[in-house]
């Protein structure tokens, strides 16, 4: 019910009683067919309001960072009876709109509403609720909201550069002297000038009467550890910029992993957040999981991000290269990154700032350098 209806209501009910106590006719006319606009607006409301269908969906639930999200409502209603468009509230996030769905009938109507997906992260989208109305706008009825879509807007890749592993090492000779095992050849082949004489196989090239030596399972490639900060978010002054921060973060170590498993190399990317998870590959196209993962990180109730470093020092023996992605930098920081590059493998630091030249990190860095560790800054864009 509305005003309108109200004081439409009591006209009616005025001019009835006029027409009672004054005995004209004209009175009781005027009465009688405002009772009847009262009626149909309420018989119509009710009937559209009971057959009245809403279906919404988002058109994609996965999309890249940038791009634009599509909700798809369809509204349907089965009333014979004229009523005004149908008023749908709908919702991206925090963000609100309207679009009015003129239904006829038995017809039904679909609307395509657009939003910009600017952030990395998860987004709720769908319909607030439905308003239905007469052609009069005296009677409206109101339907409660739908279940929401999850829409997923995952960080988009850019071009960096390529790791290396360590100058001295190429991430290969500690790994094959750490994994090779000469009791366990692979297979045997003819001898070759250059071939170690401790792997020739003697029995075997006696009987044959040729030199034979052993072939020894290929050792796997290093790994490249990617360490990502998922705690709080710092050196943000306003939730826009903490969020630009985030996908800055996030499209840092997909544009890493991307790169490194291109060519195969295996990957390895732990997430200490509120929902903790580790990614591990080598095949290109599991990046888009990589790039879901990462969506879903809230980066709130993260481990503190020095003691994830001291954590995967255990990891070093095996791993070529490590690539740091992180908004905070101080000193616990820094002596967490300079004990890994002692441990042997190269270290790339990204530090993601909205300031790249701030005196307060300067020092820092210059410690992080002295150490022989790449520095990169990565300003959101």
């Amino acid at each position: 019910m509305t005003g309108r209806f109200v004081w439409l209501l009591s006209v009616a009910a005025v001019f009835c009683a006029l027409a009672k106590a004054l005995e004209i006719r004209l009175f009781l006319f005027v009465g009688l067919l405002l009772f009847l606009v009262l009626a149909y607006a309420l018989i119509s409301v009710l009937w559209a309001k009971n057959t009245l269908r809403i279906r919404c969906a988002a058109k994609e639930t996965r999309l890249m960072r940038g791009t634009e999200a599509k909700l798809e409502i369809e509204v349907g209603v089965k009333c014979p009876l004229p009523v005004a468009p149908v008023e749908i509230a709908y919702h991206f996030g925090r963000d609100t709109g309207f679009v009015d769905s003129p239904v006829r009938g038995f017809s039904a109507a679909s609307h395509t509403v657009t939003y910009p997906a600017m952030h990395v992260g998860t987004m709720r989208a769908g319909v607030l609720r439905a308003r239905v109305s007469d052609i009069y706008g005296i009677c409206q009825a109101q339907l409660k909201a739908l279940p929401d879509e999850t829409i997923l807007v995952m960080p988009r890749l850019f071009s960096i550069e390529k790791p290396t592993f360590a100058v001295s090492d190429e991430g290969k000779s500690a790994l094959t002297r750490s994994t090779e095992d000469n009791t366990s050849p692979e297979d045997i082949r003819a001898y070759q000038p250059g071939d170690a004489m401790k792997r020739v196989h003697w029995k075997l090239s006696t009987r044959r009467r040729e030199l034979l030596v052993r072939k020894y399972e290929t050792p796997a490639p290093p790994d490249t550890l990617i360490l990502m900060d998922c705690a709080e978010i710092e050196g943000a002054e306003s939730a826009e910029k903490a969020a630009g921060l985030r996908d800055a973060l996030c499209e840092t170590a997909v544009a890493v992993a991307g790169l490194q498993m291109a060519d195969g190399s295996p990957v390895r990317l732990p997430l200490y957040g509120e929902r903790a998870n580790e990614f591990a590959s080598d095949q290109a196209q599991n990046l888009q999981l990589l790039q879901e993962m990462l969506a879903m990180q809230t980066f709130r109730r993260g481990e503190d991000f020095a003691r994830v470093l001291r954590m995967e020092l255990k990891r070093m023996r095996r791993t070529g290269a490590v690539v740091i992605v992180t908004t905070r930098l101080d000193a616990s920081v820094v002596d967490a990154v300079s004990a890994i590059r002692r441990m042997g493998p190269s270290v790339r630091f990204y530090l993601v700032t909205w300031k790249a030249e701030n005196e307060e990190t300067r020092p820092y860095v210059t410690r992080l350098q002295h150490h022989m560790v790449e520095v990169c800054y990565v300003t959101p864009a």
